[in-house]
């Protein structure tokens, strides 16, 4: 698992959360409407919207799908556990992500444009210097 801390525009996220829960299902017209989000609580994973105006639309699977004006915030926390990200707005539409993402949510950030390619790396390298470091503290205290 990775930190992730960078901006991105809430368009992106809503992505990122789509291709995350209910790419496979979602309607269509959900799919390319910006205001149109998925929500979902329970123990396998949670996403929840903080806006200033929410409206139910349909609930398919264990998604609900909502119509959200003037977005203020979301909580990701993947089925898995292993991802939990927080979107939080800065100005309009852009926001700041932050918290710790998998490998595989890593991938669905940068399918996404929530993150770019390079970033990606970056963070990948960051975990593997922190890794190396761990593995030579250990290899000293075992001496």
């Amino acid at each position: 698992m990775v930190n992730v801390d960078t901006t991105s525009a809430l368009e992106s996220f809503r992505r990122f959360l789509i291709n995350s829960t209910c790419a496979s299902y979602i309607p269509e017209s959900y799919l390319y409407d910006p205001e149109v989000f998925p929500e979902k609580d329970g123990e396998t994973g949670s996403i929840y919207i903080e806006a200033a105006d929410k409206v139910t639309l349909k609930k398919e699977r264990d998604i609900t799908f909502i119509n959200v004006r003037d977005v203020l915030g979301i909580i990701y926390k993947s089925k898995s556990g292993s991802t939990n990200l927080k979107w939080r707005q800065i100005r309009g539409r852009g926001g700041k992500v932050t918290g710790e993402a998998s490998t595989n949510s890593l991938v669905n950030l940068i399918t996404a444009k929530v993150i770019d390619q390079d970033y990606a790396v970056e963070l990948a390298n960051i975990e593997n210097v922190d890794n190396d470091s761990n593995n030579e503290v250990e290899e000293i205290e075992s001496n």
